[in-house]
């Protein structure tokens, strides 16, 4: 366990007030500090991994003189992550005469409980949607599945909760039960975030500049963004950090900056925004953007996480590689007094299993993606035992350009097949140039199966990857040649109907 000496003080909003607590170690989650130290306990600890959603608790950040808020976990968020910000729990929606909000009180109308373990959850993630709603205005049964779709429920069934979603918003909202948008604004700039010192456990600087700074002057720090990830080294390893170096307050690194060519997307750009990005420019990533993981895991890991991370079942990795993304790493020059940096395709970031290229002073910054090109058709497969919040098997991400029946520019990226994020090119090698037919295509079939050499896990056998793998090349011929009703975008009842 960390020392006393090696934790520090954590302040943070709660109903409106400020909380502080002393000595909190740096990988203490936010979950431990919320049932063990404030005893919150209506926030349940369910599986400690991001899955469950029992967890639940909904963060809220002033931002550009706005509140926002995102449902989180708490589980796998450390807890000095939330320096600064406000937190609410289930315990802090009622009013203090005991009247529900109507996020509670939709869930005793549509009798969404039954055991009631996961409902504290649920309710954050249905107040969180509230919040961002118009006070729950308008949501649709669409918009309450994916909002949901990272809170487990094993006996009641979703459809009460998801009635509670949709009717939420047309029921009162007692006087004590609403958030003063303006007053926790104002309370959130008033609340003076910390400044650690020099060599404190817990290192979050606002700036890129120092937080270069700091990394240059603690490379054995480990760096974490949304936690998502590291996280589960605190809840299933009972991993300790001596120093934690947190990227997600830099400011430079929140922002998804258009140019002319491409987008950058900033390390500390949560998922969510930044796939609502990606798929402003693509729209067809929608449905693979609502997949990856429950909305409270994308609304705390990053981009730029999931990339670094390197995992080779990492769902960003295979879509960022066939957009031809590149990253780029910056590190603090000492000597130059400056900021120094470079830039490299995504694929060549790895060296191994969860290895890469980066040195113990550098920074993944920045994501840079092209922006689609006229005759562009792109298309990304994720298959997974679960629809929602699950981790694929095999994940395939093609992007092509055809002139005059012929294949001119075509890049593939695939994950789950291999011990890094890869890049097909001997694939790819087989198709450019090549007529766009069945014919070629059955041979760009093989030249796939022949690239990669799988193995078997919990997840998939390796067979099953390999025949998948050549399967999904020819779904996206055939999509590609205008059978639309082959994609779970486009399935639905009529669709069904007129296949019968």
């Amino acid at each position: 366990m960390s020392t006393e000496t090696s934790a520090q003080t954590l302040s943070f909003l709660r109903r409106g007030q400020p909380v502080t607590l002393r000595h909190v170690a740096p990988e203490r989650t936010l979950l431990e500090v919320l049932r063990e130290d404030l005893h919150c306990t209506g926030t349940k600890e369910g599986c400690g991994e991001g899955d469950c959603g029992a967890c639940t608790v909904v963060l809220g950040e002033a931002v550009d003189g706005k509140l926002e808020c995102k449902a989180i976990n708490s589980c796998i968020r450390l807890a000095h992550s939330v320096e600064g910000l406000a937190v609410w729990t289930a315990e802090d929606l009622a009013a203090p005469a005991g009247e529900l909000h109507p996020a509670q009180e939709a869930m005793v109308q549509c009798h969404g409980s039954q055991c009631g373990f996961c409902t504290p959850g649920f309710v954050m993630s249905l107040f969180g949607m509230y919040q961002n709603s118009d006070g729950g205005k308008g949501i649709t049964r669409a918009r309450a599945q994916v909002d949901l779709s990272g809170n487990l429920c094993r006996c009641t069934g979703y459809r009460p909760i998801l009635d509670a979603a949709q009717q939420m918003g047309g029921l009162p909202l007692p006087a004590g039960c609403g958030v003063d948008e303006a007053a926790t604004v104002a309370a959130l700039q008033a609340l003076n975030r910390q400044k650690p010192a020099e060599g404190a456990a817990y290192l979050r600087p606002t700036a890129l500049t120092p937080l270069l700074q700091l990394r240059a002057a603690h490379p054995q720090a480990q760096v974490v963004a949304g936690c998502t990830d590291v996280g589960l080294w605190v809840t299933k390893l009972h991993k300790r950090f001596g120093q934690v170096l947190d990227v997600t307050a830099a400011r430079e690194l929140r922002r998804v900056e258009t140019y002319p060519h491409h987008i950058a997307i900033g390390a500390a750009v949560p998922l969510s925004e930044a796939y609502a990005a990606l798929a402003s420019e693509r729209p067809q990533l929608q449905t693979f953007a609502q997949r990856f993981a429950g909305l409270p895991v994308r609304n705390s890991g990053t981009l730029g996480g999931n990339v670094a991370n390197g995992s080779p079942i990492g769902d960003s990795m295979p879509l960022l590689i066939a957009l031809g993304a590149s990253v780029v790493l910056m590190r603090w020059d000492a000597g130059r007094g400056r900021v120094a940096h470079r830039e490299l395709r995504l694929e060549d970031l790895y060296t191994g299993y969860r290895t890469n290229v980066m040195k113990p002073d550098e920074l993944l910054c920045w994501i840079k993606v092209p922006r689609p090109q006229a005759g562009e058709f792109m298309r990304v497969y994720k298959i997974s035992k679960r629809f929602d919040d699950d981790i694929s098997a095999v994940c395939l991400a093609i992007r092509m350009v055809v002139e005059g029946g012929v294949v001119k520019e075509v890049s593939i990226g695939a994950g789950g097949v291999a011990a890094t994020p890869a890049r097909a090119r001997q694939t790819e090698a087989a198709l450019r140039g090549q007529p766009w037919n069945a014919d070629t295509v059955m041979a760009a079939v093989a030249a796939l199966r022949a690239e990669f050499q799988p193995i078997s896990d919990m997840r998939a056998s390796a067979a099953y990857r390999h025949t998948v793998l050549g399967n999904l090349l020819q779904r996206f011929w055939l999509e590609s040649q205008g059978l639309q009703h082959i994609n779970l975008d486009t399935l639905n009842a009529a669709t069904l109907e007129a296949l019968a």
